[in-house]
């Protein structure tokens, strides 16, 4: 998959940008708070109608503006796909190829990405919201099955609590909920399991191509212990569920756990093996995404080099596949050629727009 172009109008502090990026390696240089961040974060936006650093689109806006659009216009192996997005004034519209679309759900898949920031180190160190959180948006992408049984499953376990909270909840009711949010909740453990199954030997692959040859491990910390005693831990917790007003256990509650050589990388691992590990977390995801749909995603590195030696960045650069469009950013206004053996197209932002 390759971007053709990227257009942005008053998104975060872009002004007006159209980038025609290299099928390779696109470096993006600037210095802090001109848009390089803002560039990837919007193509991040058109392809899945999130943004990683706010829930509120309102902030994405451009200081003294009422409206944002940007245009990803892609190709994929068997055809070319476009997604346009608009905020204005509260309302967010989406079209693929020229088609609005209903449901936001709707466009992810069309074009897949891979984007690492600084906040991500947040999968391996931070709360276990932000490891589901990681889950949901990459499975989301690649597998129907998952993203609609995680549509069902957040919509029963709205319902479910809201009736649980009621002063008599209705029993058979709360029966019903029960069991489709087991259904649903079943094809959520089993497709994590086997995503993490297969992510787990590229990711140590990965970090050890970047850093050494220390163990990285994955582990699937499911809250239910199996998908089959799902149904029965479910049950069991009605008692203490009726009394707290909430659901409190099912996938809604699973975990990863990140060990090197051993031990805790979220408890005992420097800030660098951390990033190293969230690092080899997103390449081992992009050869996934190629293993799954037959062609790479766009890879997005945000300030990727900035606590990296010049050893784990060139290993990191080597390590790029060859044949995946990728998009770094630097606020190292320098020539790096040397870390890119077969060339980049280099791009220069400043004050919301690309430097001729």
């Amino acid at each position: 998959m390759r971007l053709l172009e990227l257009s942005c109008e008053n998104f975060r502090c872009i002004t007006g940008i159209r980038l025609v990026p290299g099928a390779g390696i696109n470096v993006i240089r600037g210095k802090n708070a001109q848009g390089k961040t803002s560039l990837l974060e919007a193509l991040l936006y058109a392809s899945t109608s999130k943004s990683h650093r706010t829930r509120t689109d309102a902030e994405l806006v451009r200081a003294g503006k009422k409206r944002f659009r940007v245009l990803a216009r892609a190709q994929r192996t068997d055809r070319e796909v476009a997604i346009e997005a608009v905020w204005w004034e509260g309302a967010k519209r989406f079209k693929v190829n020229g088609i609005a679309q209903t449901r936001l759900s709707d466009i992810l898949g069309k074009i897949n990405v891979v984007f690492f920031s600084p906040e991500d180190v947040g999968i391996v160190r931070g709360s276990a919201s932000q490891r589901r959180a990681f889950l949901d948006m990459e499975l989301s992408q690649i597998s129907p099955r998952y993203l609609y049984a995680l549509q069902q499953y957040r919509l029963v376990l709205r319902q479910r609590n809201e009736l649980l909270r009621r002063p008599t909840p209705d029993t058979a009711q709360l029966d019903a909920w029960d069991t489709q949010l087991v259904t649903h909740g079943v094809v959520l453990m089993q497709e994590r399991e086997q995503f993490l199954a297969e992510l787990r030997p590229r990711a140590l692959a990965g970090y050890q191509a970047i850093a050494s040859d220390e163990p990285l491990e994955i582990e699937y910390r499911p809250d239910a212990k199996s998908a089959d005693a799902l149904a029965d831990v479910i049950a069991s917790s009605r008692r203490s569920d009726l009394k707290q007003g909430v659901t409190t256990h099912g996938p809604h509650r699973d975990d990863m756990e990140f060990t090197l050589a051993g031990t805790s990388a979220r408890q005992m691992a420097s800030q660098g093996q951390q990033k190293t590990a969230a690092l080899a977390l997103k390449l081992a995801e992009l050869d996934l995404v190629r293993a799954r749909t037959g062609e790479y995603p766009i890879l997005m590195l945000d300030d990727v080099f900035s606590e990296l030696d010049a050893t784990r960045a060139e290993r990191l650069a080597r390590s790029l596949p060859s044949d995946a469009q990728c998009f770094i950013t630097t606020t190292d206004l320098a020539d790096r050629d040397d870390l890119f053996p077969n060339g980049c197209v280099r791009f220069t932002i400043s004050s919301g727009g690309l430097v001729e």
